[in-house]
């Protein structure tokens, strides 16, 4: 069983950083995607950014790109965000995912159908 637990998530000021973590548990797909979306209330979950294991190759929304980076550290099974010059509209429920069989949301070529439990994050002005 695919379990994706999140964690790192809390509330900064405008400015700010925060590094948000998911350990993988029972994923055992050796090409997979591996991402990091965010919903905020009142509005529909979208993709932050992501990371494809065929050649360790990165993709970020326009929104937080050059503000904050995704990476995988393979031998703890974790997934990282780390996002700095945080905004106010930054502030949403961050969600992992991992590509899987019946993917329900797809981004470019990734479709992700694993999903953590959301990590709040909440940016002050």
């Amino acid at each position: 069983q695919v379990q994706l637990v999140e964690s790192g998530g809390g509330s900064v000021q405008a400015g700010g950083s925060l590094r948000l973590s998911c350990a993988a548990s029972g994923y055992t797909y050796s090409r997979y995607c591996m991402g990091w979306f965010r919903q905020a209330p009142g509005k529909e979950r979208e993709w932050v950014a992501y990371i494809w294991s065929g050649y360790g190759g990165t993709a970020y929304a326009d929104y937080v790109k050059g503000r904050f980076a995704i990476s995988q550290d393979n031998a703890k099974n974790t997934l990282y965000l780390q996002m700095n010059s945080l905004q106010p509209e930054d502030t949403a429920t961050y969600y992992c995912a991992a590509s899987g069989p019946a993917p329900s949301v797809w981004v470019g070529s990734c479709g992700f159908g694993y999903w953590g439990q959301g990590t709040q994050v909440t940016v002050s002005s």
